[in-house]
């Protein structure tokens, strides 16, 4: 087999949420991989000062600024290779009452932000063979309680992929979902940090444990690499075998 399908050497990526979490290691990976990466998130990150990693501090909240620094990336590159729409906000209500502001964050950034960060690299991918990566989650195939927002933008980014994969394919554009099962992250340290949760979460999958978001970084270079060439609009599911597990 001819390994170079996986090369990502010198490709132009953008990953939102890098500066914790899964879009970090993500970054880490791909930086590895020799793809030129830029990181965006609301705050400073560690790995700034990684050589081919340039940090951008915004608001994914902020239609405005996000095309603006697309257009800033695009232009200066003279192209776009590779999106991957990692960022993600998560904010449980447990007293089941509607918190307006907290919802509307939620859709904001899980599903908003994608949207507009992936309409404005389409211009610089087409005719490149690029690759869009949103990161949904098993939340997005299942019922989870007390997390209606996080559930419903997941969701809808599931069907956005979908929905783009299909507008985007005569631009030689493919568009796929990463979904993650449960990862050990800043995000879901509350549930870890329980006893109970912990190990219902853990028997809830084959493989019996949490995963390490490191283990994330192999599927999302198939995805983003010329190793997927032939795969569009389709769910890639990373959660330990939780979502085909019966008894």
């Amino acid at each position: 087999m001819n390994f170079n399908c996986f090369d990502l050497e010198d490709k132009i990526t953008l990953i939102t949420g890098t500066s914790r979490g899964i879009g970090k290691d993500l970054a880490k990976g791909f930086i590895e991989a020799g793809a030129l990466v830029h990181g965006m998130s609301r705050k400073e990150s560690t790995i700034s000062k990684e050589k081919n990693y340039t940090h951008h501090i915004i608001d994914l909240r902020n239609k405005e600024s996000i095309i603006k620094l697309v257009k800033e990336i695009g232009s200066s590159r003279r192209k776009i290779d590779v999106l991957i729409n990692c960022a993600g906000e998560s904010i449980q209500i447990q007293n089941k009452e509607v918190i307006d502001d907290s919802i509307k964050t939620i859709l904001d950034i899980n599903l908003l932000s994608p949207y507009y960060l992936c309409t404005s690299v389409a211009q610089y991918m087409k005719g490149n063979g690029g690759s869009i990566i949103n990161v949904t989650s098993i939340g997005s195939m299942f019922g989870f309680p007390e997390n209606p927002a996080y559930i419903s933008s997941k969701t809808g980014l599931s069907g956005l992929t979908r929905s783009l994969a299909y507008d985007y394919a005569d631009l030689g554009i493919r568009v796929n979902n990463l979904v993650p099962g449960y990862f050990k992250t800043d995000m879901t340290k509350k549930s870890f940090d329980d006893p109970s949760k912990r190990k219902d979460r853990e028997k809830s999958t084959l493989l019996k444990r949490w995963g390490n978001p490191k283990e994330l970084i192999g599927p999302a270079i198939f995805l983003a690499s010329n190793a997927s060439s032939y795969v569009t609009g389709t769910d890639l599911i990373v959660d330990g075998g939780w979502s085909i597990k019966g008894l």
